[in-house]
């Protein structure tokens, strides 16, 4: 390590110790999303001097993003930038000797792979149970420790998940919730306080692993509500054993293998779908030049965005493309297929 001074404070606590700090600038961690969960989780692992932190997220800043997403400013709305970019910007300033990773796109069974390749932790910051079921498989199968996180409205949850000892996702909940069945942000909204307890946890969890302490881990199920002020921890130490989990006890991982989940997504609280073309790149410089009067058109490095007939295109270099206007998977479709193409 560099500079010990700026990890002064929490090398004093005694569980931690110098040890810990040493450990933790040793190893690397992957965040999933970096919107609500994720910016809070990604602020503080970095600060913390976790030494490798990468950060993966299909979606770009927004002026609703402001209210609790907290890397994020208005400048970064007008840039228009890929939320893992202004991330980056922002840790880059904030810790040097850290070293940040971005990466912008959506994570998915043909890809988890490469992106969780040589890490020693996976974080939690999606939105989507399709994206946590994808992890949990990823991560029971080869034996990474991950952390499960998730709030809506005033309340939270978040579980700790060591491959071998502990529950996973799946023995708590077998099946992924179908679409349409569950609150979202755009159904019952959400409070910031709730998300930075939440991933704050998270994070707290995550440094105990990474620093060697596995033994200071939850056992439990943590769910927290802070409007009413109920604080509820639900032990499941022994669940792991009494369910006949899918992953942990018949090494079913159909989410990883590609046999479940979709590649099209409704943004929670957008207005938006995302439409994924696995393998696809895009050409931006000759979409641009395709839709050059058809709409208002701008770009930058690592997007495209075309605004016309009320709808807000935005396509990104590796294909994907998310239809601002509608919440309709057809419609996007559609509107998608009229000004890009199939």
């Amino acid at each position: 390590m560099s500079d010990q001074s700026r990890y002064i404070r929490q090398m004093r606590y005694p569980p931690f110790g110098e040890e810990g700090q040493r450990k933790l600038a040793e190893s690397r961690v992957l965040i999933c999303g970096c919107g609500a969960l994720g910016s809070v989780l990604a602020n503080t692992l970095v600060r913390a001097g976790v030494g490798h932190v990468r950060i993966v997220d299909r979606d770009f800043v927004e002026t609703s993003n402001l209210q609790r997403q907290v890397l994020f400013d208005e400048d970064d709305v007008q840039r228009q930038l890929p939320k893992a970019i202004a991330a980056a910007e922002k840790l880059r300033r904030i810790n040097s000797e850290v070293k940040i990773e971005p990466i912008v796109t959506d994570v998915d069974h043909t890809n988890l792979a490469e992106l969780a390749g040589g890490v020693g932790m996976i974080v939690d910051g999606t939105d989507n149970f399709e994206t946590r079921f994808l992890l949990n498989d990823y991560a029971v199968k080869h034996g990474v420790p991950w952390v499960y996180g998730g709030c809506l409205g005033a309340e939270g949850q978040t579980m700790t998940i060591l491959p071998g000892e502990t529950a996973c996702l799946r023995c708590l909940m077998q099946d992924c919730p179908p679409p349409g069945t569950t609150p979202t942000c755009d159904t019952a909204g959400i409070l910031a306080p709730i998300v930075s307890v939440i991933a704050s946890i998270e994070a707290m969890e995550t440094i105990k692993v990474l620093s060697g302490n596995r033994t200071a881990v939850s056992r439990g199920l943590a769910v927290i509500d802070l409007w009413s002020n109920h604080l509820r921890r639900l032990d499941i130490s022994r669940l792991r054993d009494q369910v006949d989990c899918p992953a942990c006890r018949r090494g079913e991982f159909p989410w990883l293998d590609g046999k479940q989940g979709s590649h099209t997504a409704v943004l929670c609280g957008r207005n938006a779908v995302q439409l994924t073309h696995a393998g696809k790149a895009a050409d931006l410089d000759d979409l641009a030049r395709r839709l050059e009067g058809v709409g208002e058109v701008s770009r930058n490095p690592f997007l495209l965005r075309v605004r016309v007939d009320g709808y807000e295109i935005t396509v990104f270099p590796d294909g994907r493309a998310i239809v601002g206007g509608t919440d309709d998977i057809p419609t996007a479709r559609t509107v998608y297929a009229k000004y890009v193409g199939n």
